[in-house]
């Protein structure tokens, strides 16, 4: 039997309806899901959630939503919780995948499987190409290669896995905080900048330097670019090495409204590596937008 322990946003609700066999859902006190949870469980109460799932003949767990990670109140923490308190105290600590990898841990530890939300549900990956009218221009293909980048360097720092890149420049990347307000840095009314020579010479630059232009941004030498994105993209894919049994990164049609406020050209997302939510509803939006989005195989062209 599996549990489903749900967290924000539209993805436990895209599990649900692709289950045969209704999940025990679980939800933590401080995340309200959108679906209806048949247990709420404080993280200070782990223990006993552990032994209810198992006197349930729960065998399988899936991590579905994004989770705010909650403050722990050590007056509360429950007898049957204390021998996991080092290693949450530590995950709550940690980046992202560390902290994910350090609940995965707990779980495992106590007999359980971990079930990606992908394996339940793999039409949420959409196959390598373009399903959009609208194709990427020769110069998103640099800034591409950009975002791949910025997101090996941010899995270093173990936070995100988006960027807005333009003109094989990052602009920024994603925080805590998630995509919606990285793409809130952004205006459709972005003006360009009249230094700008256009997409053409800028490809041919990009294609040289993009990499110690990434570099550069990230590390902070010349300070922060310009907040416009106009005719830039949105790369999103995963964090290298992370454990993709959870946190694999999702869009939806309210990633792809928000892209157009902000003015991009188009979403670049890394094949098998990023669940679409509702892939018709996305494709809808970007075509009346006249926008693309590029499946895109990892290092491909």
């Amino acid at each position: 039997m599996l549990a489903l322990i749900a967290g924000l946003g539209d993805l436990p609700q895209a599990l649900l309806s692709r289950l045969e066999t209704p999940p025990y859902v679980c939800a933590l006190y401080s995340n309200t899901p959108k679906i209806r949870a048949d247990v709420t469980f404080r993280i200070e109460h782990l223990g006993e959630l552990l032994e209810g799932l198992r006197a349930r003949g729960i065998t399988e767990i899936c991590m579905a939503g994004a989770i705010k990670r909650p403050e722990i109140d050590v007056t509360a923490i429950s007898e049957a919780t204390l021998p996991y308190v080092e290693r949450m105290v530590r995950a709550l600590k940690s980046g992202d995948d560390d902290a994910l990898r350090a609940v995965i841990s707990i779980f495992e530890g106590e007999g359980f499987t971990i079930k990606a939300a992908h394996e339940i549900a793999p039409d949420l990956l959409p196959p390598e190409g373009v399903p959009t009218m609208v194709t990427p221009a020769e110069w998103h293909a640099a800034d591409a290669v950009a975002g791949e980048a910025a997101v090996v360097q941010m899995g270093a720092r173990d936070v995100g896995q988006a960027c807005v890149v333009r003109i094989g420049q990052v602009r920024a990347t994603e925080g805590q905080d998630g995509t919606a307000a990285m793409l809130e840095k952004f205006h459709e009314t972005s003006t360009e900048d009249p230094n700008d020579h256009g997409p053409i010479i800028a490809v041919a630059d990009a294609v040289g330097d993009v990499l110690g232009d990434v570099a550069d941004w990230l590390s902070g030498i010349d300070g922060p670019p310009p907040v416009t994105a106009d005719d830039g993209i949105l790369f999103k894919a995963p964090k290298p090495n992370q454990d993709r049994r959870a946190d694999l990164p999702v869009i939806g049609t309210d990633t792809a409204m928000q892209a157009a406020e902000a003015g991009l050209a188009g979403i670049v997302i890394e094949a098998g590596g990023v669940m679409v939510l509702d892939l018709p509803g996305v494709i809808s939006i970007l075509d009346a937008q006249k926008m693309f989005l590029w499946v895109r195989p990892k290092g491909g062209e």
